[in-house]
């Protein structure tokens, strides 16, 4: 079964794309709708410019001395010099001169108010008083409360002192307000989502509670190794041990059937969740079959997401990372061994494709493209061939053609939910058809209840809906039965972006549908 999901645009975190099949790998993670479909066409901010100067207000003319000033223009004039005093980096007086405007004017000047507030936090700021810089952005924001300024600022100080989810609302906030329009501001929410993505997930994955994927899932994943001595046939160890050292047959006493012995017969049964207790008998005892039941119950343990009870009986663990390199250095050594292997044909294949993406090379695409053909033409059989090609099918924007791939792998393995998935997001970019992508994916849940690629998918398209409190409860959903601590991460991510869209929206009096 296919775990490649589709990945974001290159540069652009997931959850700032409304729409992204294919395109280069991000974290773990599928292509999308999700928060916005815009794009920055500017990564210099230019407001909030998190810079040092204060720019609010230009600087007026102080009136001669021997006019009497009002209380507005006395604090302006005490504003223009704490502004002089900012720009030689005299940030203590510069301070004194903000406070001194604060003191003097009229309470009923909210924006001048505010501005001064906004000032003397910058000045705070290069001081690194960042809880002060907190306090003041947020008397600036009580008197203008879409300050944007004072917001990304607050943000920022909010950072600083380690209370990532009120910088989550301040930033969330900007790039609403801003329209998603500044690069600043949304690669500082996609870096703070991930922080927190990764601190939840560390401590959800530790005290999770430990279930099976289900039984497609197991089956799919145990028929991408090949000459697997787990899922080897009874009948297959019984005539190989049956044998003496030279290969001649012998006769045996009839025995009990040993506790591994018992666990490959659950297996072949299907009936997974008695497997682990039979090879911790065959361990306990040390039994014949030892080294075959530290592996069989070291790898139900990772498909469990029980990782670090596998590490003793492995000795070892590779987490599944986004190293394209290595990945194809690792598929061409598997396909040199075994030429005639499809599953491992058809992933260097795809892996091939993806290293000409990220190099950006239009020759090197149309290689490996010739490539999937290549091998699609020699194991006509593979259902991962044709779901690996329609993605990169539908990242070349050949739809049709994805689409017939997408339906011949659907063919051949009508009960893997993650082909529906991605058949379904296929439909959401070519023809914008939510409900047909919505069956679809549907679909999948219908064939696996336990498909966490099918409920984060929904849930991203619900945001982009508007549907803010659906999405969180998918997100929540695909959080329950994910099987790894990154995966766990990542949606983790989604999740709390919904959340904070959701706060922000309630807050300024927003709809949701207004931040698509």
């Amino acid at each position: 079964m296919s775990d490649a999901k589709p990945s974001s645009a290159e540069g652009i975190p997931k959850w700032q794309i409304a729409l992204a099949v294919g395109g280069t790998l991000a974290l773990g993670a599928a292509g999308v709708w999700y928060f916005t479909r815009k794009t920055s066409k500017n990564d210099e901010r230019k407001e909030p410019d998190g810079g040092p100067a204060p720019e609010e207000q230009a600087d007026e003319p102080i009136p001669e001395p021997e006019v009497e000033l009002s209380p507005l223009e006395k604090a302006q004039g005490a504003k223009n010099k704490g502004n002089k005093y900012f720009k030689g980096g005299k940030f203590e007086e510069a301070i004194k001169c903000y406070s001194e405007a604060l003191e003097v004017c009229p309470d009923t000047n909210k924006k001048e108010m505010s501005t001064f507030y906004q000032n003397r936090a910058a000045a705070y700021e290069q001081l690194k008083s960042f809880r002060e810089v907190v306090d003041d952005c947020t008397k600036a924001l009580e008197l203008d409360n879409k300050y944007i300024k004072a917001l990304f600022r607050r943000a920022k100080a909010y950072e600083r002192i380690d209370e990532k989810k009120q910088c989550l609302e301040d930033v969330t906030a900007v790039c609403i307000l801003e329209g998603f329009q500044n690069q600043q501001s949304m690669m500082m929410a996609d870096r703070i989502l991930k922080d927190m993505g990764w601190e939840k997930a560390k401590e959800k994955y530790k005290n999770r509670e430990p279930v099976l994927p289900s039984t497609h899932f197991i089956k799919a994943y145990f028929s991408s190794f090949t000459e697997d001595i787990i899922s080897q046939p009874l009948d297959k160890m019984a005539n190989d041990e049956d044998k003496d050292q030279e290969g001649e047959a012998v006769e045996a006493e009839e025995a009990p059937p040993g506790d591994y012995l018992k666990a490959k017969r659950y297996f072949q049964e299907e009936n997974y969740d008695k497997i682990i207790g039979e090879c911790s008998k065959e361990i306990d005892s040390q039994g014949e079959y030892l080294a075959h039941a530290l592996l069989m119950r070291a790898t139900f343990h990772m498909l469990m997401g029980q990782a670090p009870l596998a590490r003793p009986d492995l000795d070892m663990l590779n987490l599944l990372l986004d190293r394209v390199p290595e990945a194809l250095r690792d598929f061409e050594k598997c396909c040199s061994l075994k030429p005639d292997f499809a599953l491992a044909t058809v992933q260097y294949n795809y892996t091939q494709y993806r290293a000409a993406m990220l190099q950006r090379s239009a020759m090197q695409v149309q290689d490996a493209m010739k490539q999937f053909e290549e091998s699609i033409s020699k194991f006509p059989d593979c259902a991962e061939g044709y779901v690996l090609y329609a993605q990169a099918l539908g990242d070349q924007q050949m739809f049709d053609k994805a689409d017939d791939n997408y339906k011949k792998a659907i063919s051949l393995e009508p009960q893997n939910a993650t082909t529906y998935v991605h058949r379904g997001l296929l439909h959401l970019q070519w023809k914008q058809d939510i409900d047909a992508g919505l069956s679809l994916i549907q679909k999948a849940l219908d064939i696996d209840d336990r498909c966490d690629f099918a409920y984060e998918t929904m849930g991203t398209i619900e945001v982009q809906r508007g549907n803010l409190e659906k999405a969180i409860e998918l997100f929540n959903k695909a959080i329950s039965i994910a099987k790894t601590e990154m995966e766990i991460a990542h949606l983790y991510s989604l999740c709390d972006a919904a959340v904070a869209q959701s706060e922000v929206a309630k807050k300024y009096g927003l709809r949701p549908q207004a931040m698509m």
